[in-house]
């Protein structure tokens, strides 16, 4: 049993929790999930079952989007509505402004993570050391945002939906929206909607997974084109060794056997196509 599940995680519950329940539903040895959502968080959770999690880093470089809703005129210490208010305003931006400012982050930029997060800093937690009063700072770290749409503003609460790279807080775009307007602002509500070619729509709630909601590992990677290899390139490509470029640009495949056996993501580089190490999960 390999694969992976979309989960539709419900707020208040932890990505840990997610993948303890389903690993125990499924009598399964090995799950993790490609991506947390914190508690406050909704929408889609990866999880990759045995095998599949050596697949896992593919999907944890992919791009994200989310529906975010950020409360104006009060800024926490978490950047989100589970945190205690640091600063209140009466300046209220009007529509225009809220709007002009949030699509500025549009494109490549820095951003300086929240304090409560779950980078480390000497081995520890960042939002360990800030639950004990102690702020600690980390560099600012490049983003990309290509997309910011179906904006809306009333009543206090600006919403909208954003496309992102990895890496990227939106508790943070909400901290720098509020800095920007000087008002402060922080997150009320975020929905995760789509990780790489994966889709919420798509997703079961976690109480609902069976075996039959496994996707293959090789439909999980279907935008990718597909190559067969005879036998004697099928022993070299299991065991790593290089093999002469196909004809193809560089750029990932989904390899086969001559039999129509799925072999695992090959990278083409130059000249030669090799086996592409895929191996980065959260296993709980």
């Amino acid at each position: 049993m390999n694969g992976f599940i979309l989960v539709d995680k419900e707020t208040g519950i932890s990505s840990n929790s997610i993948v303890q329940q389903v690993k125990k539903k499924l009598k399964v040895k090995k799950v993790g999930h490609l991506g947390t959502l914190d508690p406050l968080a909704k929408g889609l959770v990866i999880l990759a079952i045995n095998r599949a999690t050596k697949f896992s880093s593919y999907f944890l470089e992919s791009d994200k989007s989310y529906d975010v809703q950020i409360r104006l005129g009060i800024a926490t210490d978490t950047d989100d509505s589970t945190g205690t208010i640091i600063h209140e305003s009466q300046n209220y931006p009007e529509s225009e402004s809220v709007k002009k400012e949030l699509l500025s982050f549009i494109g490549e930029s820095m951003q300086v993570p929240p304090f409560f997060s779950a980078l480390k800093h000497k081995g520890k937690p960042l939002y360990k050391y800030a639950r004990e009063g102690n702020f600690i700072s980390k560099p600012s770290r490049r983003i990309f945002i290509s997309k910011i749409e179906n904006f809306n503003y009333k009543n206090k609460i600006c919403s909208f939906r954003v496309d992102c790279s990895k890496g990227t807080y939106i508790r943070s775009i909400a901290r720098d929206i509020g800095n920007k307007l000087e008002c402060g602002a922080h997150m009320t509500s975020l929905t995760r909607i789509s990780q790489g070619n994966f889709r919420l729509e798509n997703a079961r709630k976690s109480s609902d997974v069976t075996k039959e909601n496994i996707i293959r590992i090789e439909d999980a990677f279907k935008n990718l084109d597909k190559i067969l290899l005879n036998i004697n390139d099928e022993k070299k490509f299991i065991n790593g060794v290089s093999l002469p470029n196909l004809h193809h640009k560089d750029s990932l495949l989904r390899v086969f056997s001559k039999s129509n056996i799925f072999l695992g993501i090959g990278e083409i580089k130059g000249d030669h196509l090799k086996h592409k190490q895929l191996d980065l999960v959260l296993l709980c």
